[in-house]
């Protein structure tokens, strides 16, 4: 089943050539590329996956919720090799997650729905290398004709304070530093909501801290005892942000 959820998702040469040709072209070539996979994907794809929709159709049990950036290039179905129905995905500009109360918008919903009515056991809180996001937080000057998206990055302006303030890194270190501590950010404001206090504090629910890095695959995990983000695929123990719960189930 995974191995043609990952066929899907990994296009072709022609597939390629053609993303290509419609990146270049119109924006009906590029339109029509996408209803061209579309058709693969049920002439193709669906066929094999029949029985997996079916299931589908009827209920979602996803294993965990993945809060992600918008960016185009992040894919977390293809990183995490996951199917359909594994993961509750909410995007936007930055992988931020406001805190509770200050905005209680898309972000917030989806998260009191996954911890609720879902029954999530995880929260990814996923950042990426070369984030346009992270990028416009360290250089705002481009943001003045974006006000939304401005007042939205306002979320990320703790991880900005603390690297200017406590980080001697260079300007090529600062980008990546920043992706880390948005991501570390991101993760304390999580902790706010009721819904996800409530089930750390029982041990019901675990968060996690990635990095992802677009030209090399690797992910780096935070670790809230060391304060460190480590490979995920490391040799030692794999890194954990959760906190100690406080009211262990009996």
């Amino acid at each position: 089943m995974r191995e043609i959820f990952t066929a899907r998702v990994e296009p072709s040469k022609a597939s390629v050539q053609g993303g290509r040709h419609a990146r270049d072209g119109s924006a009906d070539e590029s339109f029509a590329h996408l209803v061209d996979g579309f058709r693969r994907f049920r002439a193709e794809v669906y066929p094999e996956q029949q029985a997996l929709f079916a299931r589908l159709a009827k209920a979602q049990q996803p294993r965990a919720m993945f809060i992600t950036c918008a960016d185009s290039r992040i894919v977390p179905e293809l990183i995490t090799q996951s199917s359909p129905g594994d993961l509750f995905v909410t995007r936007n500009v930055g992988n931020v997650v406001p805190p509770y109360g200050q905005m209680n918008g898309g972000v917030s919903s989806a998260i009191e729905y996954a911890v609720m009515a879902l029954d999530v056991q995880h929260i990814i809180v996923c950042g990426h290398s070369d984030c346009g996001a992270m990028k416009a937080v360290l250089d705002p000057a481009g943001l003045q004709r974006m006000p939304t998206v401005k007042a939205w990055l306002r979320h990320c302006e703790v991880a900005r304070s603390l690297v200017e303030q406590n980080c001697s890194c260079t300007a090529g270190e600062a980008l990546g530093v920043l992706t880390e501590e948005n991501v570390v950010a991101q993760l304390d404001h999580l902790r706010t909501h009721p819904s996800v206090a409530a089930r750390l504090a029982g041990g019901q629910l675990s968060i996690h801290g990635w990095v992802y890095c677009i030209e090399t695959s690797e992910i780096l995990a935070y670790d809230a005892g060391t304060g460190r983000f480590a490979p995920l695929d490391g040799d030692g123990p794999l890194p954990v942000a959760t906190p100690a719960p406080r009211y262990l189930q009996a």
